[in-house]
């Protein structure tokens, strides 16, 4: 039998929650998890108003009716599950010394970040992103199992992810320059860091498929973390040939043992199929029964860590605005690097 701890600690004192945003994020995750975790929503804010009374009406949680009276409430935390463009707007007008959680990524492009980093250091915001990944049941278990020495040192990561993922969905991903990585493989990049630490850098390739409106769902990277430890990343969102050889899973190696993680909420989406963590120590593969999943516990324990920060509970604030910027920076070399040729191949020339 292996013990691993699954969820975070919620805070002894529990804030009320301001949310700027009421997409199917909201919908599907914060406002469900929140209540889950016995956190208080004050009220949301969308320009769509409309929208956002639907919302809150199916919550019983009240609506502002401009971002100026929701970033007026006191004593809150608030939470932008925003478009990456609107955060920098949002975190001007929010009151000095605030907690915010921010929906990731930090900002389309790496400039992006670094002004939402200088914004929130002016405003001396306690800013976290919402790289929930982190915080989901099998992550934090399979983060004990690393800290505790069960696995020893980490030598092989791998992700591999083959998945028909239905981009349709998002009509707003269209035009998008910049998708998988910067909207979906982010959140393996991060957790990585949460791991690894960060590499010495990135080799990529990221690119769409033919007749295929949104503009990367393909990627393949390797993170260099020197001669000890292999990370790489394949990833395909087009593999529409039915369930049976579909996969979305992490395989990590150490020194002592191995532990293999199923993210069931992108198998058969938005349905999902049930996260899974295994860990095999030498003999075989251990089941780790999974109190909760990805979505939505993480979202909870999320929102816990970030409280029992401001609360002074906690002296670390993980997955903040300094520490997610260099997940975009690594998130901005994998595309600058994506678009630069491979090594060129030598080619004889006879004599």
């Amino acid at each position: 039998m292996i013990n691993l701890n699954q969820e975070w600690r919620k805070p002894k004192k529990r804030s009320p929650i301001v949310i700027f945003g009421a997409g199917s994020i909201v919908n599907d995750a914060h406002l469900p998890a929140y209540k889950q975790a016995g956190f208080k929503v004050q009220g949301i804010y969308d320009p769509d108003i409309k929208k956002a009374k639907k919302l809150a009406s199916k919550f019983n949680v009240s609506v502002f009716n401009t971002a100026e009276e929701a970033s007026d409430q006191q004593n809150v935390i608030f939470d932008l599950a925003t478009p990456p463009k609107a955060h920098a707007s949002i975190l001007e007008i929010l009151p000095e010394n605030a907690g915010v959680l921010i929906q990731k990524p930090m900002g389309s492009n790496l400039d992006e970040a670094t002004k939402i980093l200088e914004i929130c250091n002016a405003r001396s915001l306690k800013a976290a992103l919402n790289f929930q990944l982190r915080f989901a049941p099998m992550m934090i278990a399979l983060k004990d199992a690393i800290n505790s020495g069960l696995l020893g040192k980490i030598v092989d990561f791998d992700a591999w992810l083959a998945l028909d993922t239905p981009w349709s969905l998002w009509k707003f991903l269209e035009n998008l320059p910049r998708v998988e990585i910067l909207l979906h493989s982010i959140h393996y990049f991060d957790f990585i860091r949460s791991i690894l630490g960060d590499p010495n850098g990135v080799k990529a390739k990221t690119l769409g498929f033919p007749g295929e409106k949104t503009s990367n769902t393909r990627t393949t990277a390797i993170l260099d973390y020197g001669s000890d430890i292999r990370c790489a990343l394949t990833i395909n969102h087009n593999h529409n040939f039915g369930r049976k050889y579909q996969a979305c899973e992490f395989r990590i190696c150490g020194t002592k043992g191995a532990a293999y993680v199923q993210l069931g909420v992108n198998l058969n989406y938005p349905k999902g199929e049930p996260d899974i963590l295994e860990i095999n120590l030498g003999k075989e593969w251990v089941n780790i029964p999974l109190r909760g999943s990805w979505f939505i516990e993480s979202f909870g324990n999320r929102m816990s860590q970030l409280q029992r920060y401001i609360n002074g509970e906690e002296s670390e604030l993980i997955a903040s605005v300094k520490d997610s910027w260099n997940t975009m920076a690594l998130v901005e070399a994998a595309y600058k690097n994506s678009e630069n040729p491979g090594t060129l191949i030598p080619k004889y020339i006879g004599r």
